[in-house]
Formats: C-alpha cells, sequence, structure tokens
C-alpha cells in the first residue's frame, strides 16, 4: 500500500511511521511503501524522516525553509526527491498518482482542502485531524461516498467505536460514549485552573501528544470537537452521543444498541494500536507495542461542565451546526496558540469562543467558500477581541 503522510514530524505522524518501521518487519503484513511526506517547518525532522523512508516528494509549508530543506536533501544525497511548497504543496501530496492512502495527521482546519483534493481524487483517507471533520463534515463525508472513498478514523476514541461497529451494521445504536482521561486538571478546582499556565495545562497523565491537542484535552474542547467528528463519522444525532471520564484511559469508548447492550473497544493508551488498525483493517497484525494490563480499577463519571465550559460550547456548536462548528474551531485554535504564549488566561479560551458565538450569524455550509468566510470572519472577530 502506497501512503501519502500529512503532518509527518506531528506527534501522530511520527507515530505513524513507527507504525509503517514495525509493518515493514512482519511477515503477515502487506508492504507499506511512503510515497510522500509533508509538514509545517522542522527542516531537520523531515530531512531524518526522507532519508529513512525515500519518498518521491516532500512538502514544507513554509516557503522559506525550502532552501534550508534543499541544502539538506544535498548532504544526504536525496537529490531525486522533489520538494513543494506551501498548501500548492500540500495538495500534490495528497492526489499523487502513485497513492492509495492519504494519512492527515495535520493540525487544525489546514487540512480540510487537502483532505478534499484526496478524496476527489479518489484516495482512501485515514483522518486524524479532526478539525477537518468539525469545520468541514458537510462536504467532507458526502463527497466521500460519492466517490465511493473510505473514510478511516485514526482517533482511539473513534477507532474504538468503529471496531464496535463491525459485525452490527444492522443493528440500531442508541448511544455512543466517548471516554476521556479529563487532562491535566481533572482533579482542580475552578479556582485553581483559572489561575493555570501553558505549562500547567501541558502535563497530560496519560497521553504523550502534540501541545494544542494537549491543552484542547485539559479544556475539554479536545472531547467536543470528537463529539462532532463522531457525529460525522457514524451518523449519529448529539443528543445521542455522550461524554464519560474515564482516567485510567483503558476503554476507548463504547456502544451502546437497541436492547440495551453495550460493546466497548479496550486497549492500552497507545496511539500507535489505532492506527496500525487503520492501516491494515480488518486484519489485526501483532504489534510490538503496549499491550493491555486489564487488572486495574476502572471508573467512570460524568464531566463537570462548570470547570469545563468548553465542552457545552462544542455540544451547543454541534447542535446549531452550519458555519457554528467553524467559528467555534477557528477561535480555540487562535486562543489555544495565545494560552500556550501565556498572553491570555486558561478560562478566556471558552469566553472568547462564548462571545464569538453571540456575534456570529449562523450560515449553512454547501461550499469551502462557505468554511473560508467563516473562518475569516473569525480571525477578524479575534483580533478586535482578544
Amino acid at each position: 500500500m502506497n501512503i501519502s503522510l500529512l503532518g509527518s514530524t506531528g506527534s501522530i505522524g511520527r507515530q505513524t511511521l513507527d507504525v509503517v518501521r514495525e509493518l515493514g518487519k512482519n511477515a503477515d503484513s502487506s508492504c507499506v511503501k511512503i510515497i510522500a511526506l509533508a509538514a509545517g517547518s522542522n527542516i531537520e525532522a523531515l530531512a531524518e524522516q526522507a532519508r529513512e523512508f525515500r519518498p518521491k516528494i516532500v512538502a514544507i509549508y513554509d516557503k522559506n525553509a525550502v532552501p534550508q530543506l534543499r541544502q539538506c536533501f544535498d548532504d544526504m544525497g536525496l537529490n531525486d526527491i522533489e520538494i513543494v511548497t506551501g498548501m500548492d504543496g500540500l495538495l500534490q501530496c495528497a492526489t499523487a498518482s502513485e497513492i492509495q492512502l492519504v494519512v492527515s495527521a495535520l493540525v487544525g482546519s489546514i487540512g480540510l482542502r487537502p483532505t478534499l483534493a484526496a478524496i476527489e481524487a479518489g484516495k482512501d483517507i485515514a483522518i486524524a485531524n479532526k478539525e477537518t471533520l468539525v469545520a468541514g463534515g458537510a462536504l467532507v463525508m458526502p463527497a466521500a461516498k460519492k466517490k465511493g472513498v473510505r473514510i478511516l478514523p485514526i482517533d482511539s476514541e473513534h477507532s474504538a467505536i468503529w471496531q464496535c461497529l463491525q459485525g452490527n451494521e444492522n443493528n440500531a445504536v442508541t448511544r455512543l460514549i466517548l471516554t476521556a482521561s479529563g487532562g491535566a486538571f481533572r482533579e482542580w478546582t475552578q479556582e485553581s485552573i483559572a489561575l493555570a499556565k501553558a505549562a500547567d495545562a501541558l502535563r497530560h497523565p496519560t497521553w504523550n501528544m502534540g501541545a494544542k491537542i494537549t491543552i484542547d484535552c485539559a479544556t475539554m474542547m479536545n472531547k467536543g470537537l470528537e463529539c462532532i467528528e463522531a457525529y460525522w463519522l457514524f451518523g449519529t444525532p448529539c443528543e445521542n452521543i455522550e461524554v464519560w471520564i474515564h482516567p485510567q484511559s483503558i476503554v476507548h469508548s463504547m456502544v451502546e444498541f437497541a436492547d440495551g447492550a453495550i460493546i466497548a473497544q479496550c486497549g492500552a493508551p497507545d496511539m500507535r494500536l489505532p492506527i496500525q488498525y487503520a492501516l491494515t483493517a480488518p486484519s489485526r497484525i501483532p504489534p510490538a507495542y503496549s499491550r493491555l494490563d486489564f487488572f486495574s480499577e476502572l471508573t467512570f463519571a460524568k464531566p463537570d461542565i462548570s470547570r469545563f465550559p468548553c465542552l457545552a460550547l462544542a455540544f451547543k456548536a454541534a447542535e446549531i451546526g452550519g458555519t457554528l462548528p467553524v467559528v467555534m474551531n477557528t477561535v480555540n485554535e487562535m486562543a489555544v496558540a495565545a494560552f500556550l504564549e501565556d498572553t491570555i488566561g486558561f478560562y478566556d479560551i471558552s469566553r472568547l469562543i462564548e462571545e464569538a458565538f453571540a456575534a456570529y450569524t449562523v450560515k449553512s455550509v454547501t461550499s469551502l467558500t462557505d468554511v473560508e468566510e467563516a473562518e475569516a470572519w473569525s480571525k477578524e472577530f479575534y483580533s478586535r477581541r482578544k
């Protein structure tokens, strides 16, 4: 299978390459070949990945980084690898003729255009870029259905739901239950959370992830985004999607069926497991990764919305729909970036999103232009109100 990996130097991208590396050692797996790699600006990491995996094309989003990357390639004897840049480079990596599967591990709504282009080109999508479905699910899912393209979830929660649904296609689903670790502030008081800095929020108790996603976990916005993503992936109404706090991160999600039976998918908290399943499904290849130690206490609780208002805002955006999730996602991205720089407080993230909701007139999503206009409005709003 020929793969394009978008976001190769981020947390999911690096773990995807771990999986590709291990699959190459396993006689039970089919050959996996990296055809294209794409990253933002991490020249050194991208060059080392190119040296190891020898793709035919590499994209570096930062145009100013191209000369240095080319010099690295020259020094490494990688003169035969084509270098592309910017959004055009991402689109080229997503649509190259040899590619069969695009792994979208980009962070943020930047992943929407490459995903749509890949679908139009008939490529299957393994998606970890939840913002793509939050902002453009109304475009992505119909396009995938029209083209007969598979959308394969990589997020552990959605992979879990996908696995629970297999063999149950004709059985009515009454509820999806997404589990959440609770993030860095699960046991903090609201008063303490209000004073928290980025360094505090980045201390996730279970998962090793990139900075933006880790902050989203601390606010619980990440779980809200995942609920919207689950709606688009599985067609379950948002009122039938719940979030439960599960600190052990062993049960990744659950599906309740019409007869009251609940099927849960369990596994070690290691993102390489759902990544591998997205690449090999329906086959299950013995991994070289973590095995689950099931002999520990499992606890579940409902989230405290008063301490984590972003989760309620995400459900509101999902209920109203249209371009409101785009506004939420865009303002959240900018507010999280500011929080990481310690220029705004933790609860300023939810405050800014709530103010944007109050000021915005929601529209339907019928084209990419609708998404782009909502993003532009959000950026202008944020620049005035931060």
